[in-house]
């Protein structure tokens, strides 16, 4: 078949493409009014997992698996957006890696609103005036995000979903980057990149700002500087990309939770975050944790956060395998709520599985 055939298939086959996926948003709206009219959640966390993981299976080539779930992204976006409006807070300002992770989640068809501070996401999904918010709680490289951590000790929203997103950064700049005098970028972008920065600018300033994307704006608007910063903001403020993958581990990834007010249910193949904090008497803790080793239950993370509200008071946040509804989980809960001052389930959710 010559050009001119091949390109004629390729139509014919985009026709079918096209009928088919309006064929599915007929069926999506249907689906919308039914939870509409059953106050039901439309943003299903394990409906999802199972959805990709099925396509997945599906999928016999050449088509790559992670072209097939970007694909499906915005396929399943448009669907959220014509079921309902949904409306999806981050921590801005717009082109950072929450709002990156963001978009990887929900795509590009529903409503995004950067925020100020994680707080102020945490607050508008409380007083319900956005229907998701997503915050960082982990990097792999610099660990936990605290202020995230403590804003679960007081907080009613609960974790719906996780997202692994490679955090890859990028030196970005206006020109060539022969005149480069100063380097703009967050805290954590820098600390993740300083083996780099020490080979190739030993002696040009590292100067801090509030986000990569703000690093990016003055590097767009400031002649002789550069910034540190995501692709998706290098696209924004038309910067050249001058390296690409900079942080020194190049399996860097940031974890982000999507924080609503509605729990998953089990997909089998789920995590668990709690709080507790430990009674004040010696090996509590270890008490504590021997439960999870009794009934054979996995814990991801662990970490340590002060209470505030006595000296020497410690609350620790804790990831495990499992659901809540698990029977293996209920017994975990049960006996730490025995051990402990107060146990306090922040959500069960579908494993998210690192963004290709």
């Amino acid at each position: 078949m010559d050009l001119s055939g091949l390109r004629q298939e390729i139509d014919a086959i985009d026709e079918q493409i096209v009928t088919l996926i309006n064929k599915r948003y007929g069926l999506v709206h249907e689906v919308g009014k039914w939870k509409n009219s059953n106050s039901h959640e439309i943003y299903v966390p394990e409906r999802e997992k199972a959805l990709l993981e099925r396509l997945s299976k599906l999928n016999k080539g050449p088509l790559p698996n992670v072209t097939l779930r970007a694909i499906y992204r915005e396929i399943m976006s448009g669907a959220l957006a014509l079921e309902y409006p949904l409306t999806i807070a981050y921590l801005g300002p717009e082109n950072t890696f929450s709002n990156q992770a963001a978009l990887s989640k929900f795509g590009k068809s529903v409503k995004y609103v950067p925020k100020h501070s994680i707080a102020e996401v945490f607050e508008d999904v409380e007083k319900g005036k956005v229907t998701y918010g997503v915050v960082p709680i982990e990097n792999s490289t610099e660990g936990a995000v605290t202020y995230t951590l403590d804003m679960f000790a007081n907080s009613t929203c609960s974790i719906c979903a996780e997202i692994n997103l490679p955090a890859h950064q990028f030196l970005m700049t206006q020109g060539d980057g022969k005149d480069i005098s100063v380097v703009y970028s967050h805290p954590q972008a820098i600390a993740q990149c300083r083996g780099f920065l020490h080979k190739n600018f030993p002696s040009i300033p590292l100067v801090e700002v509030r986000s990569t994307a703000e690093a990016a704006r003055r590097a767009s608007v400031e002649p002789g500087t550069a910034a540190i910063a995501s692709e998706l903001a290098a696209e924004a403020y038309q910067l050249n990309v001058l390296e690409s993958n900079i942080e020194d581990r190049m399996n860097n990834v940031t974890r982000f939770f999507v924080i609503s007010r509605q729990q998953p249910k089990p997909t089998g193949d789920d995590k668990t975050s709690i709080m507790i904090m430990v009674k004040d008497k010696v090996g509590a803790l270890y008490e504590c944790l021997s439960y999870f080793d009794r009934e054979k239950i996995s814990m991801s993370m662990i970490e340590s956060r002060p209470s505030k509200n006595k000296e020497g008071e410690y609350l620790f946040f804790v990831d495990f395998i499992g659901h809540v509804q698990d029977e293996v989980t209920i017994k975990l809960i049960d006996d730490l709520k025995e051990s402990c001052v107060f146990v306090k389930v922040l959500g069960s959710y579908p494993s998210g599985k690192n963004i290709d």
